[in-house]
């Protein structure tokens, strides 16, 4: 059985777009219909593959940003001005089109507020984009009606960089590194120390974390985290390339 799971897991299976619009200035929702899908669980990513007319392929892992619950898949991609793939999906990609989808991919950070029998509290940190596979846990909580505990801590360029705003108000606190609206009474600057401390579960309860960011963030936030007195074990990260600062 475990076998014929990961056959599943590594078939390319036809996508066909349902709708690709604009999340922000830089990022794109691309929602698919994939017959055959196994499901998922909030946390996990897939794998998209592009096949130029000479047979070229190029190949990209996005994190899942819709909750099992959603019979469509949702994918939240930042367009990279010297990308390969990314470009390709956000601007060129209609309704009808047909991709290919591998998925789902990854066991380790993934948490389903539909299974989570302990209840302990979860707290998620984002950078940019990495708030991708939170969209999709948030998502998840908020239709099951969980009663498990959940904060979000958010560090984004500007407001108009915030993705998923509707789903992710009631959990997240926000920080924003690069420009403030005016009038703007929240949290600035990147995310170090002082900020974990006011807006994290303390030590004490021993928290499930999620850190989700370019690579120097999430070091830089699991660092933190350790010498606050957070149990490493409990700590688990996902990384990406870097794409800019936050």
């Amino acid at each position: 059985m475990a076998r014929a799971a990961v056959q599943r897991r590594l078939t390319w299976l036809p996508a066909t777009v349902v709708d690709n619009r604009a999340e922000t200035s830089r990022v794109h929702r691309l929602i698919f219909d994939v017959p055959g899908w196994q499901g998922h669980v909030p946390g996990q990513h897939l794998d998209i593959r592009l096949t130029a007319e000479d047979g070229y392929t190029a190949q990209r892992s996005y994190s899942i940003a819709s909750p099992p619950e959603e019979p469509h898949l949702h994918l939240l991609v930042e367009q990279l001005p010297e990308g390969e793939v990314s470009p390709y999906l956000t601007e060129q990609t209609s309704p009808g089109d047909v991709l290919e989808l591998r998925g789902p991919i990854g066991r380790f950070f993934v948490w389903s507020a539909a299974d989570d029998p302990e209840a302990r509290p979860v707290q998620l940190i984002a950078g940019g984009s990495g708030v991708a596979p939170f969209v999709a846990m948030l998502d998840q909580h908020r239709r099951t009606g969980s009663a498990t505990p959940v904060r979000l801590l958010y560090s984004t360029r500007t407001l108009d960089d915030v993705l998923a705003p509707a789903t992710l108000e009631p959990y997240a606190t926000l920080t924003l590194t690069r420009q403030t609206p005016a009038g703007w009474q929240g949290e600035t600057g990147r995310i170090d120390a002082a900020l974990l401390a006011r807006h994290t579960f303390p030590p004490d309860v021993r928290p499930r974390i999620f850190v989700c960011g370019a690579t120097v963030f999430a070091e830089t936030v699991a660092t933190a985290l350790v010498d606050a007195g957070h149990d490493s074990a409990m700590i688990r990260i996902e990384r990406y390339g870097i794409t800019g600062g936050l």
